[in-house]
């Protein structure tokens, strides 16, 4: 391999001392316009690579933020990485991306390859079966900030940037009971997640203050993929009485879900009105368009990133807050309205 261009090289050149080199290179106001230009005239010319990590290392700081999701594969996930990067590229700092493929192993191994490249913090979402923040130990004994988002569990030593998901499946229903639904179905994600938890707690909720009893045959565990939304369809289809309202936590599951319902001999909504969650441009595409819950990921994004960054300039101590919560919105399109159908 061909021998790495210094700054000894460039000096020992152009007759000059390593020191001018560097402040040159480095911008230095000391050093005049015209030697600035000679010398990086000349490191372009030797093919010269400024040592970044040496350089932060000297510094204590990489400049770089780690970001662990569980897809990468995921509109809502896609918007909160475009939120994250628009502010680590105002404030000159780069992304380290990675997804745990929703395993705690690959987790695992993601939490040590981010700790191992000395990120300077860490925004994660957590996979499906994360059950502790153990992987993260070492991160708050060396004290570099960690800003959980989207799915969260309750810790001490870091931040959470989520949605009102109580409220927001609380919501959902609601509108549901108010178009008239009494048999509303629920199709959610592994509960050992805070989003889909409290989603179907928000859903009890609203059925126990309108009256409605909670049935096991109208909650659906599943991945929340289109695979689960057509075998959903294939269950309802089979059900000696059918629900009149499905509230499921994920516009592309509710998207699948709707389409097979369809295909059956359903209308929608006039025989079962259906929400989804996300605002996934797929909820506009379908036919009836989908009504659903806004999700703010680039919000999301931007505030758990600004968060991070205002800490590890000084400008903030996110120790000082637990929660950030952000702003959703119930956007109702026709796939609900079953007072206006027909």
């Amino acid at each position: 391999m061909e021998k790495e261009t210094t700054i000894y090289d460039i000096a020992r050149i152009l007759n000059l001392s390593p020191a001018t080199v560097s402040r040159a290179l480095n911008d230095h106001p000391a050093i005049n316009s015209n030697t600035k230009s000679l010398i990086t005239s000349k490191a372009q010319e030797m093919g010269y690579r400024s040592n970044l990590f040496a350089s932060n290392l000297r510094r204590q700081r990489t400049n770089t933020i780690g970001v662990i999701v569980p897809r990468l594969d995921s509109y809502f996930m896609s918007t909160v990485l475009a939120g994250m990067e628009k502010v680590a590229n105002q404030a000159n700092y780069n992304l380290i991306i990675s997804q745990s493929l929703e395993s705690v192993r690959k987790e695992i191994a993601n939490a040590k390859t981010m700790y191992n490249s000395r990120v300077d913090g860490l925004l994660v979402s957590l996979a499906y079966d994360t059950e502790n923040l153990e992987h993260f130990s070492t991160f708050f004994k060396k004290r570099v900030p960690l800003i959980l988002f989207d799915r969260v569990l309750p810790q001490k030593n870091c931040t959470n940037v989520v949605i009102d998901n109580v409220k927001a499946g609380y919501d959902v229903t609601t509108h549901l009971i108010e178009q008239g639904c009494r048999r509303i179905m629920h199709i959610t994600g592994n509960l050992k997640r805070n989003v889909y938890e409290d989603r179907l707690k928000g859903y009890k909720l609203a059925l126990m203050d309108h009256g409605l009893p909670t049935m096991d045959e109208l909650v659906r565990l599943t991945n929340l993929s289109r695979q689960d939304g057509l075998d959903a369809a294939a269950y309802i289809k089979n059900m000696a009485s059918h629900p009149d309202g499905l509230f499921v936590s994920s516009d592309f599951c509710a998207v699948a879900c709707m389409s097979a319902l369809k295909e059956a001999g359903f209308s929608i909504p006039n025989d079962i009105a259906v929400v989804g969650f996300n605002d996934d441009p797929v909820s506009q595409v379908i036919e009836p368009g989908l009504t659903t819950i806004h999700y703010p990921g680039q919000e999301m994004g931007e505030v758990a990133a600004q968060s991070l960054i205002n800490h590890l300039n000084g400008l903030l101590r996110i120790s000082t807050t637990n929660t950030i919560v952000l702003n959703y919105e119930l956007l109702i399109r026709a796939s609900s309205l079953k007072q206006t159908a027909g």
